[in-house]
């Protein structure tokens, strides 16, 4: 099916109307004599909210650096946790036949799903943060409009879709699955262990080539295999496309429910994106960026760095790219634009 029917049907469901920005003007006073308003003496100030900004800082810097001395402590200066060290030193053993290393399509796979992530968020943050369209954009032989942003925002949620149907399907026919598929009851505590390690900063050794750490597996299958589809499945409910005239549907699953979903799983992609490349960064680089882009374990080599510094000057090209012209041009390409 072409990518022009399948975002035929974004236009077939009701569009989300944006309510006009005078609805919500304030509205001129009635009396005849000119009074002045009371200052809101509950509202916070600048220097204010400065302090509390300050303040939670402090307090965070003391939580962290209470967690590490406790981690530490009780890691390595107590019986009870070097014997948790080492019964579960962080990693949970993989079956025999459990593939080694990255093969070609996992480092595409892997950098197109970052592409199509961060211009997924940004597109989604925009729809979020902007309330009035710049445009609108109708299907061809369709009667119905949606926002030139829900349409930038729906097409990128197709190739991201795909990208993970696809990424799905070979991880279980080249049985990549096991390495982010919990398969023993031990993830957990050594899950923890790692945990523990990483607060206490003698980190858990990495060897992503061969098994990751139980607490990477565990981050890996909720980011695949729950996250993910809960941003899909909420999207979906939020977008133009969800059957509206289907009212018990509907009621089993609200909108007021998907919206209240689908923006704590948009900060939990943050969150994991920020964490993931810091570690990859801080837990050996280059090895690290060689096997997610050049299929390698060499220590050694700068071509998996050079090939994600190219990756991610591709991703900030498109975003920077992704103007409303862009946007427009776009639209006109897959249908017509208002």
């Amino acid at each position: 099916m072409s990518r022009g029917r399948a975002l035929a049907g974004f236009a077939r469901a009701e569009p989300v109307t944006v309510e006009p920005m005078l609805e919500h003007a304030p509205q001129p006073a009635t009396s005849s004599t000119s009074e002045t308003a009371a200052p809101d003496r509950t509202t916070r100030g600048p220097l204010s909210r400065r302090v509390t900004l300050v303040l939670g800082v402090v307090a965070a810097a003391v939580v962290v650096a209470l967690a590490i001395v406790l981690a530490r402590v009780f890691l390595f200066h107590t019986a009870a946790g070097a014997s948790f060290l080492k019964a579960f030193p962080g990693q949970s053993e993989l079956p025999a036949w459990a593939p080694v290393g990255q093969p070609l399509w996992a480092q595409w796979q892997h950098w197109l799903n970052a592409f199509f992530m961060v211009l997924v968020i940004k597109t989604g943050w925009t729809i979020r943060r902007n309330p009035r369209p710049s445009g609108s954009w109708l299907a061809r032989n369709s009667r119905r409009r949606i926002t030139l942003e829900q349409f930038i925002h729906l097409l990128l949620d197709v190739f991201w879709l795909a990208n993970g149907v696809i990424f799905w399907v070979l991880l279980f026919a080249t049985r990549q699955w096991v390495r982010v598929v919990p398969v023993h009851w031990d993830v957990f505590p050594n899950a923890l262990s790692a945990a523990l390690q990483y607060a206490s900063l003698n980190w858990p050794t990495e060897d992503g080539w061969a098994n990751y750490n139980a607490l990477q597996l565990l981050a890996y299958f909720v980011t695949i295999f729950i996250a993910a589809p809960l941003a899909a499945v909420t999207g979906y409910r939020m977008s133009p496309l969800w059957p509206k005239k289907n009212q018990r549907l509907s009621r089993l699953f609200p909108n007021d429910l998907a919206r209240r979903l689908h923006y704590p799983v948009m900060l939990y992609f943050v969150v994991f994106v920020v964490v993931h490349v810091t570690l990859v960064l801080a837990t050996g680089a280059l090895r690290n960026l060689n096997h997610m882009f050049w299929g390698s374990d060499s220590t050694g080599s700068w071509a998996g760095f050079w090939m994600f510094v190219l990756g991610i000057a591709a991703i900030v090209a498109a975003v920077i790219a992704l103007r409303p012209s862009v946007v427009r041009w776009l639209g006109s390409l897959l249908g017509k634009v208002g």
